[in-house]
């Protein structure tokens, strides 16, 4: 039986048995754009997957064209989530399939403001953690009046939230009043009530502001098409997906920065369930290990608590590949001390150049080269860093050497000839 490997560079081909390697199976990768992360790093890693499951962000459809017969052969299911054409896509994905408890709903609200923020978070978090509180309150009430609660609802929900000041007091009249007033008689002491008069209490100014900064997000992320991802009535399944061999494709576009900081919202979901699966095991594993494969990974939003979450995957046997232009991109996004756990959580790095000076003075440092010898690196060259050997300098992998992707090429090229 063939045995799942992570190809790195030229010659440089190793197993992805934690018990044999002794490392985790965590990989970040630096290149500036066009440096050929996708066909050194993204498409060796499908060519050698036969037994583990795999999730899979891709911005060129053809991709999943490419492989999808080739995971078929090695007894695959091979899924589809589209966030460009969701009607193009196999299966969609509604976060609130995965409510489980009051925490869930408070998980999934920050992740929605977080991520949508894009940015690092600030000195003063009250704004996004009063919005991810109203926002609490929405998928809360959808959750407990809806016979079949969809985001859809929650979205619309929101569009229709409008207020304005009481004139006999110094709170404010909503337009959703009518709803949680009936909810709180059925039901006075529920969470939906609770973090409803959070924000009820407000005063008109500071509602404004809390309001604001909600819609802020929610208008940037759910674009009209991305809506129609929760509609699609087949979803992802993650304990089938850590169960049984599934290759789940995510197709994004790499300029639509509404797709990509929604599907961050999806990795939130992913990682915890696949780890909160993998507690619930006598093992304390998945049956069948995930890789998650994160392009652009730094460029949609932060993936709440994936700080947490990094530190802990190898004995869930989960692991990631995080692709980057650079480490600026992912400070960028994540607070320093965190940027540095996420890459010190990786065993592996591999860098393929660019012009991130920062980036090119620590890996001279970790070379213990001159930094002239990194930035003026020839393309084509990488450094590989692997946990407990010294640093290798070599050549980018040579895909189109690979007897697989060259049987897989030429059959992908038939198919398409045939078609046009």
């Amino acid at each position: 039986m063939e045995k799942d490997n992570v190809i790195l560079g030229e010659g440089c081909i190793y197993s992805t048995d934690s018990s044999v390697t002794g490392i985790n199976n965590n990989i970040i990768v630096c290149g500036g754009s066009g440096s050929g992360k996708t066909m050194s790093i993204s498409e060796p890693r499908i060519l050698e997957t036969y037994n583990g499951s795999l999730i899979i962000t891709v911005t060129k459809r053809r991709i999943v064209d490419k492989y999808k017969s080739m995971f078929i052969k090695r007894g695959y299911e091979v899924e589809t989530i589209n966030f460009v054409n969701p009607n193009k896509g196999s299966i969609g994905y509604d976060p609130l399939e995965y409510m489980k408890c009051n925490q869930d709903i408070t998980f999934l609200a920050d992740s929605i403001v977080n991520a949508g923020s894009n940015a690092v978070t600030s000195k003063d978090p009250y704004w996004s953690n009063a919005a991810a509180s109203l926002l609490s309150a929405e998928i809360a009430y959808v959750l407990q009046k809806s016979e079949r609660p969809c985001f859809a609802e929650v979205l619309v929900m929101n569009d229709v939230l409008s207020f304005w000041e009481d004139e006999d007091s110094s709170s404010i009249i909503t337009s959703l009043d009518k709803y949680f007033q009936e909810l709180e008689e059925e039901s006075p002491d529920c969470f939906a009530i609770s973090c409803w008069k959070t924000f009820r209490c407000l005063p008109r100014t500071t509602a404004g502001c809390v309001f604001g900064t909600l819609n802020a997000v929610m208008d940037k992320m759910f674009s009209e098409d991305l809506r129609n991802v929760f509609y699609i009535n087949k979803t992802i399944d993650f304990q089938r997906l850590s169960s049984r061999k599934t290759v789940l494709f995510i197709v994004t576009n790499p300029v639509n920065s509404a797709a990509n900081s929604f599907i961050n919202i999806f990795y939130s979901t992913a990682f915890k369930e696949l780890f909160e699966y993998a507690e619930s095991k006598r093992s304390g594993k998945l049956p069948v290990p995930v890789h998650v494969l994160c392009d652009d990974f730094a460029t949609g939003g932060k993936i709440n608590d994936f700080v947490n979450y990094i530190s802990i995957f190898r004995e869930k046997d989960i692991s990631v590949t995080l692709l980057l232009q650079s480490e600026t991109q992912l400070r960028s996004m994540y607070e320093e001390n965190e940027a540095e756990t996420i890459i010190n959580n990786c065993d592996t790095y591999i860098y393929l150049g660019g012009m991130d000076l920062k980036t090119a003075e620590n890996i001279s440092r970790r070379l213990n080269a001159p930094l002239e010898d990194v930035l003026y690196m020839p393309i084509g060259q990488e450094i590989i860093f692997r946990r407990g050997q010294k640093p290798i300098i070599t050549k980018r992998y040579d895909i189109k050497s690979n007897k697989v992707y060259q049987l897989v090429s030429k059959r992908f090229e038939g198919k398409s000839f045939e078609a046009s």
